[in-house]
């Protein structure tokens, strides 16, 4: 009883579930004006949530009011506001009629083509983005390792009176740095085996032989492979990332680069960021492989530097390269997309809406899907896709490689892996990259490869130089040292 009682009271107080019910006018909460009607107003000028009984419904007069969204703005969302019905509100002669129909409001943009209602996309935030992003890497990692050389040399200095501040080179430098990390690989060696002294015997050993095999690798290995290692590192936690439905929305806006969504952070996150295994697997060997003879090269072009300068460390310089190269390559690609695919696609679109095609008979119908799907074969792409992945870093890489050392050789690690110099690798790399472009191939981002090897051969020429010149700008002035009083 109580729920028929309900239920006939809820049904005459809604005039949705009673249309006998006359609607009582009521002011907008926007303005002051009252409707001029009684009556219920047309559904045209009403958007009614479907929870209608636990959510207000939402009512618009039609008037001529700002409204809000909480959609990023993107061309596309652009395109809609342009459909909307307040839009034309506004712009009717007078008459404050809402049109009732999509047919209607596209009717009344007049003249309008569809390439100028849909807005290009802009690479200004882009550029921009580039420009100070790697000016700030740079002075950080000229800073930085300014910073660490001082502090080294002034440890040598202190650890015995030999040394001298005209003796010491860059090698000792780093030789104290690795002779230190060696130290504290025996130091963490001492507190597993103490701690291991608290679980079963049968796993004791398993815990010390594990550690040697891991970190003895480490030691051993040099510095610039161990910094590509841990760069691999985080490219694989990304990875594992990508593997949880929940993270795959928010990783797919923050960690892949659309050249319409308007972002220009994910040109940096989009560097570390790989969905397949492949993909991430490639681009690691790779990087292990040409990013520590590219990191070997700094170190002997800052040896040969001149005025000498002593350098305890190259991996804020090769972090700043490496960076730098994966903006650049994500700054080409997303100018690429936004001024030469996104409007021929667009002009593509136009172009087929305005086609008029007769098909009065059965043959001529045939005939013209035929020719349409010839015709949407030669098109343009109708899709902007996303980039992600570090392969435009590591093609920097590869190219300041095979300048910096043209007689080497690479081979592949799968057959056939005959030795071939590694000018012609590169070569036939960067040959793929422009025939997948002009075949319009689309499962690489070719025009990434290629602005990572122009960075490569633009820092090959003149990145050394000015590195010495950011670490000459930054470059910490020396404290005077206490005069000591003289002996009575």
């Amino acid at each position: 009883m109580r729920e028929g009682r309900e239920l006939h009271r809820r049904t005459k107080a809604d005039p949705d579930l009673n249309p006998n019910l006359k609607f009582s006018p009521t002011a907008c909460r926007f303005c002051t004006t009252q409707p001029t009607s009684s009556t219920r107003p047309s559904s045209s000028m009403f958007w009614r949530t479907l929870a209608r009984h636990s959510i207000s419904p939402i009512s618009q007069c039609g008037l001529n009011h700002p409204t809000r969204t909480f959609v990023r703005s993107s061309p596309w969302s652009r395109l809609t506001r342009e459909l909307t019905p307040h839009r034309f509100a506004r712009s009717s002669s007078g008459t404050g009629k809402v049109p009732s129909s999509i047919h209607e409001q596209v009717a009344q943009q007049g003249n309008r083509l569809f390439s100028q209602v849909v807005e290009k996309p802009r690479i200004r935030n882009q550029i921009l983005f580039f420009t100070f992003g790697s000016l700030f890497v740079f002075t950080y990692a000229a800073s930085r390792t300014n910073f660490e050389t001082e502090a080294w040399t002034r440890r040598l200095l202190n650890t015995s009176q030999v040394w001298s501040p005209s003796s010491i080179t860059s090698v000792d430098l780093k030789r104290a740095q690795h002779a230190e990390l060696i130290k504290s690989l025996r130091e963490g060696f001492a507190a597993i085996t103490g701690k291991a002294q608290e679980v079963p015997g049968l796993i004791r050993p398993w815990l010390s032989t594990l550690y040697v095999a891991v970190m003895q690798p480490y030691a051993d290995a040099s510095e610039g492979k161990r910094l590509t290692w841990k760069i691999c590192l985080l490219n694989a936690a990304i990875f594992v990332a990508w593997k949880f439905r929940r993270l795959q929305g928010p990783m797919t806006v923050r960690f892949m680069h659309n050249p319409l969504s308007g972002l220009s952070y994910t040109l940096l996150t989009s560097v570390f960021s790989h969905r397949s295994f492949l993909h991430l697997a490639f681009n690691c060997l790779a990087l292990e492989s040409f990013g520590s003879a590219a990191y070997y090269y700094f170190v002997k072009e800052q040896a040969n530097s001149s005025p000498p300068q002593l350098e305890s460390t190259a991996t804020w310089h090769f972090l700043a390269f490496f960076l730098s190269a994966g903006l650049f390559s994500g700054l080409v690609s997303h100018v690429v997309a936004a001024k030469f695919h996104y409007p021929r696609m667009i002009a593509e679109l136009a172009k087929s809406g305005s086609i008029k095609r007769t098909t009065d008979t059965w043959a001529s119908a045939v005939a013209a899907s035929v020719n349409t799907a010839k015709e949407a074969a030669k098109a343009a792409p109708t899709t902007i896709l996303p980039s992600l992945g570090a392969s435009g870093a590591v093609y920097a890489a590869v190219t300041v490689t095979a300048l910096a050392f043209p007689e080497s050789q690479v081979a592949l690690f799968i057959p056939p892996s005959f030795p071939i110099p590694i000018q012609w690798g590169v070569g036939g790399m960067i040959t793929m990259d422009l025939i997948g472009i002009m075949r319009g191939w689309r499962m690489f981002d070719h025009w990434a490869h290629l602005g990572g090897a122009a960075f490569g051969i633009a820092y090959y020429n003149y990145g050394p130089a000015f590195w010495h010149r950011m670490r000459q700008g930054t470059l910490l002035e020396p404290e005077p040292e206490p005069e000591l009083p003289s002996p009575s």
